[in-house]
């Protein structure tokens, strides 16, 4: 006899009060605008004593020393133990702050607070279980996903502030567009999602994944969840039925280079506020839509997990580098910092001396879900699209994808010859710092996972 998989979903508004902080910048940025509100989205899916939690947050980002504090009430409350647990952030950059990003701080009234909606959000969920049927979908969305790494013609020089000296390629070429040669990598372009309905047929969830960084096209001080928001708004209003608690939710794939801002044709987007976001969000749930009718149902899905705790060493800086950057922070006030090439390479020499104090290695979350006849995975950091193709061409085709931003955040995590190139992703810094193999061995373990999973 087969066991009846239950499922459940909830959300919880968290947007944080005006007056908090914002990060996602270079520097810090206060809320003084609410545009649309921010939610931590909760899917439990159950199989006799077998439980797997989706837990996905309009932030910017989550590390592993709050996470597991969430992580550790949660179990004390429902039982749920760290591996079965996946929170993530969608990667919004105007959302509240919980963790300092370069120059951008962190704020701790509304960690507190955010920390306390979480567990809360998760218990209540678990009230709402219900028999139910999962089915994994997958649509091709080509258009929203750029490369923002680009090779440049051989007379421009792309700065880098950590060495001093040039790149090989240049992220976000504003103002630099004539000197564009080429993207220097490929998007993975798949929509793909989990769905879940009750027996009854009434919609209980949709968990998606896309590689795209995000659209930012909100003014310095607004609240918003970017794309993701306006995701979930549009398939919420087609698809809550009869009363129904559908929870709609958007995670952050592979994006680590890719981004919608188009240097090539600038003129195929609106330029409004919040438009451009939008937009996406919005054709990005018809594509769903229009994919729902092609689904196959699975009513008896076996759940199950497998995770790993990976050590991995990191880039810090030399000692003379390290000398080096101290004399520049002795020589920098940094309450009045300009955003050139001085000024970035004053709060990369902070950097590199707060860098310096980090252990010598990290343990690296490496966790995997099986649903049925899909996977999904979790990844702690900003990855590739190579990765993440990678990653699908040995899982099962259209039933598969990984949520990046996943259980911790160790900034960019580019594959090794992409760190030879520089750009903006590879400089040494708290948001890139992993070894020059961590891409690697972080996706092979990733890989025997996805296998295992699939024996």
């Amino acid at each position: 006899m087969s066991i009846i998989l239950h499922a459940a979903a909830h959300q919880a508004d968290v947007t944080p009060p005006l007056g908090t902080l914002i990060n996602g910048e270079f520097r810090s940025r206060y809320a003084n605008k609410i545009h649309d509100p921010l939610y931590a989205k909760c899917l439990v899916l159950k199989d006799g004593g077998m439980v797997l939690v989706f837990v996905i947050v309009d932030i910017c980002a989550m590390q592993q020393d709050f996470l597991n504090d969430v992580k550790a009430d949660i179990q004390k409350t429902v039982g749920v133990p760290k591996a079965h647990i996946l929170i993530s952030a969608t990667h919004t950059h105007s959302a509240g702050a919980i963790t300092d990003l370069l120059m951008g701080h962190a704020d701790l009234m509304y960690r507190r607070r955010l920390h306390a909606n979480l567990v809360y959000l998760v218990v209540e969920t678990f009230q709402k279980l219900k028999p139910a049927k999962i089915a994994f979908g997958a649509v091709d969305a080509p258009e929203h996903v750029l490369c923002r790494r680009y090779r440049m013609a051989s007379g421009y020089r792309p700065f880098n502030p950590v060495t001093g000296g040039a790149d090989l390629v240049k992220t976000n070429p504003f103002g630099a567009e004539d000197a564009i040669v080429e993207p220097n990598s490929s998007p993975d372009t798949q929509l793909a999602y989990l769905a879940i309905k009750g027996l009854d047929d009434t919609w209980i969830s949709l968990l998606a994944n896309y590689s795209l960084h995000y659209v930012g096209d909100v003014a310095r001080g607004t609240i918003s969840a970017d794309y993701f928001g306006c995701f979930a708004t549009k398939l919420m209003e087609n698809m809550s039925d009869n009363g129904s608690d559908f929870v709609a939710m958007m995670t952050n794939g592979t994006s680590g280079e890719i981004n919608i801002w188009d240097f090539m044709d600038s003129g195929r987007y609106p330029t409004e506020l919040h438009q451009k976001s939008a937009l996406i969000g919005r054709d990005l749930a018809d594509k769903v839509l229009q994919d729902i009718p092609n689904l196959s149902w699975e009513e008896s899905p076996l759940l199950d997990v497998l995770y790993e705790e990976l050590p991995v060493g990191l880039r810090k800086p030399s000692e003379q580098e390290l000398d080096a950057a101290k004399r520049i922070v002795m020589d920098t006030d940094y309450e009045h910092i300009t955003l050139d090439e001085d000024g970035y390479q004053r709060i990369y020499a902070r950097e590199q001396v707060l860098l310096a104090e980090f252990p010598e290695q990290r343990d690296f979350y490496i966790q995997s879900f099986r649903i049925g006849t899909g996977v999904i995975g979790a990844l702690g950091g900003e990855f590739f699209a190579e990765t993440g193709l990678a990653l699908k061409a040995v899982a099962p085709k259209g039933k598969y994808f990984t949520i990046c931003l996943a259980n911790d955040y160790v900034g960019y995590v580019p594959p090794r010859h992409e760190i030879a190139l520089g750009g903006y992703e590879t400089w040494r810094c708290r948001t890139s710092f992993l070894e020059e193999m961590a891409e690697e061995k972080i996706r092979n373990v990733l890989m025997r996972q996805i296998e295992r999973h699939d024996r």
